[in-house]
Formats: structure tokens, sequence, C-alpha cells
């Protein structure tokens, strides 16, 4: 790496330029990127001015991004989201953590959306976006220092959300969903097929565990009730609409409870004596490329119970209700007989049935 004539700047290698510099007691250290000398020497003199005024007069240093992003974590911890905020902060630290506030546009959050666009959709690198424009937006009208001055002196920068292509659902006929077990390991196979019977999310399903299991003696039948924060620490723990989830097992789901009884001491799936993490495994990649169906996703199962439930003629509120949305019901509890029609709703669709399914191809 070569110095160049202004002390503090180095050109690396591939001619990008680097700054690491000490000014009035504060480390300097920014990768500008392959700018021209005279851009990167601005940079560091708007930098070592902003430290001197400090240092002089009191005037306050630039907070960065890293800092309003600890500041959101801690005050957010209680959230039910905030393994999945933290997981974001995590990825967006590296291109601007450092960053003063008013230096995080889309300019800068550029590479960072060039990067992510390579390997996931646009829908995922909007999530972390969102997340750049809440803590924006707090540092902008909420936090303030001492002073009373906000952290961020300007408004917050309008963030351009990437657009790209909504993959629509696709719920599975019984000829596919057949042929794509059949593939499927046995223990994800399980877990499949109570998945396309309860319409469970994935990550309910994985968590899923004895302790939830209710006994209906009046039904000859047991529910489970999955709490609203189910305590987990990898991203997307917890039910979606923040509400205990209500877990109605037809014939075909409560044999798949059965088989799994006495495997695992808490969880109800597992594989080897431990908990499974995931079913959207390579295992379960390979089986739907094998199946001739790659274009199919885990969460597509609980899509084709919810297709299940309507050709069955299920209504509306049932189905909301099977599905685990949200209905503006106030009703958290169940009578027996409550039960006993969504039992019947959803045993509607516990063996193949004979159905034309018309797909509409864009």
């Amino acid at each position: 790496m070569a110095r160049t004539k202004t002390a503090g700047i180095q050109t690396a290698a591939d001619g990008s330029k680097i700054v690491d510099k000490r000014a009035f007691g504060v480390r300097i250290k920014r990768h500008l990127g392959k700018i021209e000398q005279e851009q990167a020497e601005a940079w560091l003199a708007k930098e070592v001015e902003e430290l001197r005024q400090a240092h002089l007069f009191g005037a306050r240093a630039q907070r960065t991004f890293r800092e309003a992003a600890l500041r959101y974590l801690t005050e957010s911890s209680e959230q039910a989201c905030i393994d999945e905020v933290a997981w974001h902060v995590k990825l967006l630290d590296p291109y601007i953590g450092e960053l003063a506030l008013r230096e995080v546009h889309d300019a800068t959050l550029a590479p960072f959306v060039r990067k992510r666009a390579q390997t996931v959709s646009a829908t995922t690198v909007c999530r972390s976006l969102e997340v750049v424009r809440r803590i924006l937006n707090l540092a902008a009208r909420k936090w303030r220092e001492d002073d009373g001055m906000p952290w961020l002196t300007t408004a917050a920068p309008l963030l351009s959300m990437p657009k790209g292509t909504v993959r629509k659902p696709y719920p599975l006929s019984w000829e596919e969903q057949a042929r794509l077990f059949a593939r499927l390991p046995a223990h994800l196979a399980c877990m499949a097929l109570f998945k396309v019977n309860t319409g469970l999310r994935e990550q309910e399903v994985v968590q899923l565990r004895w302790g939830w299991e209710q006994c209906i003696p009046e039904l000859n039948a047991s529910v489970f009730v999955i709490p609203a924060h189910f305590g987990g620490r990898r991203r997307n723990s917890g039910v979606k609409n923040r509400e205990d989830r209500l877990v109605v097992l037809n014939e075909t789901a409560k044999a798949v409870i059965e088989a799994c009884r006495g495997e695992h001491a808490q969880f109800v799936f597992s594989y080897r004596g431990k908990p499974v993490k995931f079913i959207n495994n390579s295992a379960w990649q390979k089986a739907r490329k094998e199946a001739a169906l790659p274009q199919v996703r885990v969460h597509d199962l609980k899509h084709t119970f919810g297709r299940r439930l309507r050709a069955a003629g299920v209504p509306l509120e049932t189905r909301k209700v099977l599905l685990g949305h949200k209905s503006g019901d106030i009703t958290t509890h169940y009578s027996a007989p409550e039960l006993a029609e969504l039992l019947e709703a959803a045993n509607r669709v516990a063996r193949p049935k004979v159905r034309t399914l018309l797909r509409v191809i864009a």
C-alpha cells in the first residue's frame, strides 16, 4: 500500500483510497473506494475540521449509523422481531456502519444493494433498507442530544427500494405433493406432511413442542397452542401476527403427531435425537429438483392448505382461524363445539380428492 502526499491517505493496490489518521485524539479510518486524490483530501479535511470545531468550541461530533443502530437495538430489545432487525444491521454495518448519519443515502447504500441483490430477492433487500429508513427517521425526528438538537439535523432522506418480480404462491396438486414428498428424507417428509395439513409457517413447525399440546377429551383429540413469542433466537421466531396460534389436527396431522411421540422430550420434530432447525435445507432443494418442481417453496405448503380449504367450501372466517390469520374476532378461547367445527373443516382436506386445478401462466 503506497502513501500519498497527504499524511493519513494511502493508496491500495487496486487504486482505492484509504484514510487512517488521528486528529484531536480521534482516529479517522475509512475505505473511500476508487476516488481521486483531491476528493480523498477534501473528505479528510472536512472530517478534521469537524473534530477541530468540536475540540475548540464544543461543537458536537456527527453521530454514526453504527451508534444509531446500537441505540435502536437497545431501545427495541423487547420487540419480537429484534433478532431479525439485528441480523439486518449486521449485514449493513460493513457498508455504512462508520458513516455519519447525514452520509447515509442511496449513493452510499448502492454497494450494499448491488451485493445483496446477487444472492437474495429484491424483497429481502428492501427489508434491510426498511431498517435503515426506520433508524434515520428516529435520528431525525425523535432522538436528541443534550442541547436539544436531533441526532440527524436534516430530514431523513428518501430511500429507493429495489423492485423485483413478485413470486406468486404455488399451491401443489395432490399428484405434485406425492411426487415431492416421496423424494424427501423421512423426517422432512413427516414435517412437510404436517405443514400441508395445518398451514403452519416453517418456524412454527420446527419449533413445535410437546408442552404446547392440549387434550380435548370431549372430542378424543388434542390441539396445539403456539405462544405468540416462543423465545427462539433465530430470525422469524414467533407467530407472525403476534397472537397465540391454535393448531387443529386433522386425521393426517394427528397421525404424524402420534408417529413422532416419544422421539424427543421437548420438540415434536427431531432427527437423530436433535431438533430440526429448518425444512428448507439442501435435502429439500434436492428433492424439489428431482420432482421437477424447482419453483416450489416451503411456504407454498401453507398456500396449498389454504387453497384446499377454500376448494372444500370452508367459510372464510374458519379458514382464517385454521391458517392463523388475524380475523378481527376477539375470541381467544374455543369451546368443544367450536373446536369440533374447526376439526370437521380441517378434515375436509386430510385426504386426496379429485379436483381440477387451473394454473394461469403469466
